[in-house]
C-alpha cells in the first residue's frame, strides 16, 4: 500500500496478511509499467529541490515561479571564491562593487536587501556581510517580491532576494582543506570537516573556517583580511533532529581601486595606477551569529519546524574621497571615518500537516516569525589637511586617515541636517498560512498569504518619544500546469510590502513601499531529465522607490514616484551530454521610473554562460577544462559618488 504525503514523498508500507492461509487460491500477477523514482537531489550544474518562497524543500518544477540555483559542484567546477562570483551566470540578477568593497545586488531591476542564512535574515542595514563560498552548501534565488519569506532588512527584495543555504552537521565524513594561490600576494586557505561523534551517527558535527590574506589592490591599497570559522553540533533521532552553532566572521576591505573624472568624460579620468587616498584606507564589518535549528515530526501528517539565531554586526571605515574640480586639476581631498553597530535576534515557527482530502493532496504550513532589531551607535567624522586642496597629479601624498588630528574636523556639507530614529527599536512580525496543492498529476496550486506588522519606537526632533505602527496583509497565488512529462507551465502573482524605518527631513519614517507582480514561465527538462530549461516573463509595479542613499548608515532616503520593470528570462542548467555540463542565461531587462528620470545601471540585454568538459566523468577523479562569457548591452552611470 502506498500514500503521497507531499507532492514528491510517498510512504510504500507492506500489505495487511490475510488472515488464514488455508486452500488460498493463487492470486494472477500483473507486471505494471516501470515506476521511475525521483529524488530530491543536486549534482552537476542541476538542482532538483528548492525553497523558493515556500520555506520547504520542493520540486521546482512545482514552484509557480522562477528560482535561480547554484549547485555545490557549479561553484566547485569555476572555482568561485565568493558570492558574486557564484551568481554572475543567474537570470535576472547583477552587482556592483560598494565604496566599502561589499557588493550590492540587483535583482529584476531592484535594489536587493541582504537576503537569507538558512531562511533567516542575513542583516538589518543596507549592506550586509556575506560568508566565504566554504561555508555556503547552494544559493538559491527565487525572483519577485519575497515579504511572504520575511525579510527585515533595509532594502526589500521587489526583485527578488538571495538565499544562502549553509552547510549542516552531517553523518558522512568530510575531511577536505584547500589551498589557493592568486596575484597581489592573494592566497586563500578553507576547511570543511563533518562526521559522526558515535558509533550510532545520532552527535553530529561540522566545523568550517577560511583565512585570506592579500598583500595589495594593483592600485597600492593595503590587502583584504578575512578570518572566518563556523562549528555546529547537530543531534539525529527518529523523529527529530536539531542543530546549534555559531560562526564568527572578520572583513577587512581595502577602498575598491578606482578613478576620478575631472569633467565627467572618461578621457579625463586620473591614471588607473594612481592612489586616491592612503594606502591604509579600509572598511571593516565584524558579525558574530548563534542560530539553531529544529525539526520534529509527530506522525506522517503532523512536523514542527522552529529556527532563531541572535547577530551582532558592527562595521568601520577610513578613507578619503578625492573631488576634482571641472575646472582645473585641483582637487580637494576629504577624510571620512564612521563606526556603526547593530544587533537583531529572530525567531521562525512553522507547524506543517501533510494530507490528503479528497482527489487533492496538500501540504499547509501555518507560521509565525518575531524579529527585533537595535539599530546602534553610529559615529561620522570628517576632517581635512589644511584648506583641503591638493595635489594628487604631482604626486602629493595623503596621510593615513587616523593621524588627523580634532582641529582639522570640518563640516562640509554646511547647516544639512539629517534626521534619524534616537531610539532605533524596530520590531517586525509576522503570521502566515500557506497550502501547496497537488490536484492530479497535471495541476499544483499555490496559496499563500502574510499579515506583515512592525513597530518603530522612535524620537521627535525635539526628543519626545513616540511610536509608530503598520500593518499590510500580503498575498500570493500561482498555479502549475504539467501538459506531459517534463513539462510544467505556470503563472503567479505576488506582492511586496517595506516598511521603511529611516527618518525623513521633517523627522518622520517614510510612507511603506507597496508592490506586485505578474509572472508567467514554462520549465523543460532536457537530455533525460539531466538539464532544465527555464524560462518567464515578469512585470512588477511599485508605487513608490528608493531613489537616493547616502553611502553609509544610517542610509538616509528619498521616496520617488515609483517604477515598472518588465523583461524576460532564460536559464539553462545541467549535462546537455556525457561530461558536458552548461550553465548559462539570457536577460532582457527595462526598468522604466515613472517620473522619466534615466535609470543607471540597468544593461538592456544581458548573457553570462560557463561550460565545462568532463574527460571522463564517470571516473572518480578525473581531468576537465571549463570557460565561461559574459556580455552586456550599455548602461548609464550615474556619477554621484554611489556608483
Amino acid at each position: 500500500t502506498y500514500r503521497y504525503i507531499g507532492a514528491t514523498t510517498v510512504v510504500i508500507r507492506p500489505a495487511s496478511a490475510p488472515a488464514s492461509h488455508a486452500e488460498t487460491p493463487p492470486v494472477p500477477v500483473t507486471d505494471l509499467a516501470p515506476v521511475r523514482a525521483v529524488g530530491l537531489f543536486a549534482e552537476g550544474y542541476r538542482a532538483d529541490f528548492a525553497n523558493g518562497s515556500v520555506r520547504m524543500d520542493a520540486d521546482p518544477a512545482d514552484l509557480p515561479q522562477s528560482i535561480g540555483l547554484v549547485t555545490r559542484d557549479l561553484m566547485d567546477a569555476r572555482q568561485d571564491r565568493t558570492v558574486p562570483d557564484a551568481l554572475r551566470t543567474v537570470a535576472g540578477v547583477q552587482y556592483l562593487d560598494t565604496n566599502v568593497g561589499l557588493p550590492q545586488f540587483f535583482i529584476r531591476g531592484f535594489r536587493t536587501g541582504n537576503g537569507l542564512t538558512d531562511g533567516m535574515p542575513n542583516a538589518v542595514v543596507g549592506v550586509g556581510d556575506l560568508p566565504p563560498l566554504v561555508a555556503v552548501e547552494r544559493i538559491e534565488v527565487p525572483r519577485g517580491p519575497q515579504s511572504i519569506l520575511g525579510d527585515v532588512s533595509a532594502n526589500n527584495n521587489f526583485g527578488g532576494l538571495v538565499g544562502l543555504v549553509m552547510k549542516k552537521t552531517q553523518a558522512t565524513p568530510v575531511h577536505r582543506l584547500s589551498w589557493a594561490l592568486g596575484s597581489h600576494g592573494d592566497t586563500q586557505l578553507d576547511g570543511d570537516f563533518a562526521g559522526k561523534l558515535d558509533g550510532d551517527g545520532r552527535w553530529l558535527y561540522r566545523a568550517v573556517f577560511s583565512l585570506d590574506r592579500t598583500d595589495l589592490t594593483p592600485q597600492g591599497y593595503a590587502g583584504r583580511r578575512t578570518n572566518y570559522v563556523a562549528p555546529s553540533l547537530g543531534w539525529n533521532g527518529r523523529d527529530t533532529q536539531w542543530i546549534v552553532g555559531l560562526s564568527r566572521m572578520v572583513n577587512r576591505f581595502p577602498m575598491p581601486d578606482h578613478v576620478a573624472w575631472s569633467d565627467g568624460t572618461p578621457s579625463s579620468a586620473t591614471p588607473p595606477g594612481l592612489l586616491l587616498g592612503n594606502s591604509q584606507d579600509h572598511a571593516q564589518f565584524r558579525t558574530t551569529r548563534y542560530y539553531y535549528l529544529f525539526e520534529h515530526a509527530f506522525d506522517d501528517t503532523w512536523s514542527l519546524r522552529s529556527r532563531a539565531q541572535y547577530v551582532h554586526e558592527s562595521s568601520m571605515q577610513q578613507a578619503w574621497w578625492v573631488f576634482f574640480s571641472p575646472y582645473d586639476q585641483s582637487a580637494f581631498a576629504l577624510a571620512d571615518k564612521y563606526r556603526y553597530t547593530d544587533a537583531f535576534y529572530t525567531l521562525q515557527n512553522e507547524l506543517v500537516a501533510a494530507f490528503e482530502l479528497g482527489a487533492t493532496r496538500h501540504k499547509v504550513m501555518l507560521g509565525f516569525d518575531y524579529s527585533r532589531a537595535r539599530v546602534g551607535r553610529f559615529e561620522d567624522v570628517q576632517a581635512t589637511v589644511g584648506d583641503g586642496s591638493v595635489d594628487i597629479l604631482g604626486g602629493e601624498r595623503l596621510p593615513p586617515v587616523d593621524s588627523l588630528t580634532s582641529d582639522q574636523v570640518v563640516h562640509p556639507f554646511g547647516a544639512s541636517k539629517f534626521a534619524f530614529s534616537g531610539n532605533p527599536w524596530i520590531t517586525d512580525s509576522g503570521l502566515f498560512l500557506q497550502d501547496q496543492i497537488q490536484l492530479g498529476e497535471r495541476w499544483n496550486a499555490l496559496v499563500a498569504i502574510r499579515r506583515s506588522a512592525y513597530v518603530l519606537e522612535t524620537e521627535h526632533l525635539d526628543g519626545r518619544p513616540w511610536t509608530r505602527r503598520k500593518a499590510e496583509w500580503v498575498p500570493n497565488l500561482g498555479l502549475v500546469y504539467k501538459p506531459r512529462s517534463g513539462v510544467a507551465l505556470y503563472a503567479s502573482l505576488s506582492h511586496g510590502f517595506q516598511p521603511d524605518t529611516v527618518l525623513g527631513k521633517n523627522g518622520k519614517p517614510l510612507l511603506p513601499a507597496l508592490s506586485r507582480q505578474l509572472e508567467a514561465g514554462a520549465k523543460f527538462d532536457l537530455a533525460q531529465d539531466r538539464a532544465r530549461l527555464t524560462v518567464a516573463w515578469y512585470r512588477i509595479m511599485l508605487d513608490r522607490s528608493t531613489d537616493l542613499f547616502s553611502p553609509k548608515p544610517p542610509y538616509f532616503g528619498y521616496r520617488g514616484p515609483g517604477q515598472t520593470n518588465q523583461g524576460f528570462e532564460a536559464e539553462l542548467n545541467g549535462r546537455l551530454a556525457p561530461g558536458l555540463d552548461v550553465s548559462a542565461s539570457y536577460t532582457y531587462a527595462r526598468v522604466r521610473k515613472h517620473d522619466g528620470a534615466p535609470v543607471p545601471g540597468a544593461p538592456r540585454h544581458r548573457f553570462d554562460a560557463w561550460t565545462s568538459y568532463t574527460f571522463d566523468p564517470a571516473a572518480r577523479a578525473s581531468w576537465g577544462i571549463g570557460a565561461g562569457v559574459h556580455a552586456r548591452s550599455s548602461a548609464i552611470s550615474l556619477l554621484d559618488g554611489n556608483w
